[in-house]
């Protein structure tokens, strides 16, 4: 399978092959789900708390002797039945991240890439720099690739000078080939890759 590669003016100038058997065939969503469920997972920041009996304000003394006033039995007043008491198996700060197999996040990527490739979503260009040091004029090189939106974008390794200006861009993400994941490209309407990057990926995940 082949895709046309353009230049940053959107006029074809090569081709690059493309496995079949990585960037075609049907779309396993499953892996996708599973990548994007740990990469939120991973992002929560964990810091709710709740006290427990130990940790809320208040005396440790018995109210009333044990027997004989015919009250209910009592340890303390911050017993967590008791209002003002500590709460019982309450959330404490956590990590919600885990492991994922490396297979199935290189899978999940994959397949990623392969449905922005079946939707016709994901442009191929040669080269990627910044011809000027203005936005408007990165922008405008967006525009004739027909990226609109949220997009991403991916190199082996971005140069200098078009990170500074596309940055500024609202909605652009910039990416290098060996930290793109799957909610990545999931979570933007247009992918723009380098030859390189794409042939790179391709080595990756094959």
């Amino acid at each position: 399978m082949q895709l046309d590669v353009v230049n940053q003016e959107n006029e074809k100038v090569g081709t690059v092959d493309v496995r079949e058997d990585v960037f075609g065939g049907r779309v396993n969503t499953d892996l996708m789900w599973e990548s994007v469920v740990h990469a939120n997972a991973a992002e929560r920041r964990g810091t709710h708390m709740t006290k427990n009996r130990a940790l809320v304000s208040g005396s440790g003394k018995k109210p009333w002797r044990q027997k004989g006033t015919g009250r209910a039995r009592v340890g303390e007043i911050r017993n967590p039945l008791w209002r003002h008491g500590g709460t019982v198996f309450g959330p404490q700060p956590r990590s919600y991240d885990y492991a994922l197999p490396r297979k199935v996040k290189l899978g999940a990527l994959r397949e990623a890439l392969a449905a922005k490739l079946a939707d016709g979503t994901l442009v191929v260009v040669d080269t990627l720099g910044a011809g000027s040091t203005k936005t408007k004029d990165t922008a405008a090189m967006f525009k004739k690739l027909g990226a609109a939106g949220k997009t991403l974008v991916i190199a082996v390794q971005h140069d200098h000078g078009f990170t500074l200006t596309a940055r500024n861009i609202a909605g652009v993400t910039l990416k290098p080939t060996g930290r793109v994941t799957a909610r990545d490209v999931m979570d933007t309407d247009h992918v723009i890759a380098t030859r390189e990057a794409l042939e790179k990926l391709q080595e990756n995940l094959a």
